[in-house]
């Protein structure tokens, strides 16, 4: 190979590096723009259908639906047990008592109470491990409609966004109405109005402050405390039952 062959080669090397970075940028740009705007596209998404179920009530969950799917899984037949119920056939005392034991700030907050923020973050810290939340009834409720039991630092930003979706479109008796319809009180088991006839034969308007503490109560862990529900559930039942009467409802 000649001297001036060499030379040429030499001289062309940075022109077609400088080309493939550019063309490798190029492609991290658009698959940046991709992920941008499918981001935009699913929030959108949620958008659309907060603003829908602001005067039309939800028909399903993704909680309902993967608790459906799991219970098909055993048997083909199997179905949810719920029953959605306005908001003035929901008894006062479970309002106050959902109240008192998840959001006790729930009127005054925008979707984030940040004391309980704190209060969890220093709880978890004491013991070494993730167990208190901190999660408002907004939260709760975003979590939901639309996404998955899971713990990560990604869903709990989306829980986020939604939660500040429903702090911005619906009223906070709109929020505690579909809460209150659409939380799981057991397996298979969604619904204040379901959960009052499956425990204790009646409908939801006429729960009185003994049962309705006790399925506040559950909410936390409602598969576990619809089958074991134990001393202390049932001390934490009788303080959410001294704190029912002071609890504000929408």
């Amino acid at each position: 190979m000649s001297k001036n062959h060499l030379n040429r080669i030499e001289k062309s090397s940075p022109g077609i590096l400088g080309r493939l970075k550019n063309r490798v940028f190029l492609w991290l740009w658009r698959g940046l723009l991709l992920v941008f705007v499918l981001a935009l596209g699913m929030q959108a998404w949620f958008f659309a259908h907060i603003f829908y179920w602001r005067g039309n009530n939800p028909s399903s969950t993704r909680f309902m639906r993967l608790a459906q799917a799991e219970l098909q899984a055993k048997n083909p037949q199997a179905r949810l047990a719920h029953i959605w119920v306005p908001y003035e056939k929901i008894s006062i005392q479970l309002k106050r008592a959902v109240i008192a034991a998840e959001d006790s700030h729930f009127l005054e907050h925008d979707g984030f109470d940040w004391d309980g923020i704190q209060f969890a973050l220093e709880k978890n810290l004491s013991r070494g491990q993730t167990r208190a939340g901190g999660s408002t009834i907004t939260q709760q409720l975003a979590k939901n409609l639309f996404l998955s039991p899971s713990r990560s630092y990604l869903r709990k930003g989306q829980e986020a966004a939604i939660a500040m979706m429903i702090e911005m479109l619906w009223s906070k008796r709109r929020t505690l109405e579909v809460y209150l319809n659409v939380a799981q009180w057991g397996d298979g088991i969604f619904g204040a109005e379901a959960a009052a006839l499956h425990y204790y034969r009646i409908p939801a308007a006429q729960l009185g402050p003994a049962e309705s503490a006790r399925l506040a109560v559950m909410l936390p862990n409602p598969r576990r405390y619809g089958r074991v529900f134990g001393p202390m559930q049932q001390a934490r039942a009788q303080r959410i039952r001294f704190y029912m009467d002071s609890a504000q409802v929408p």
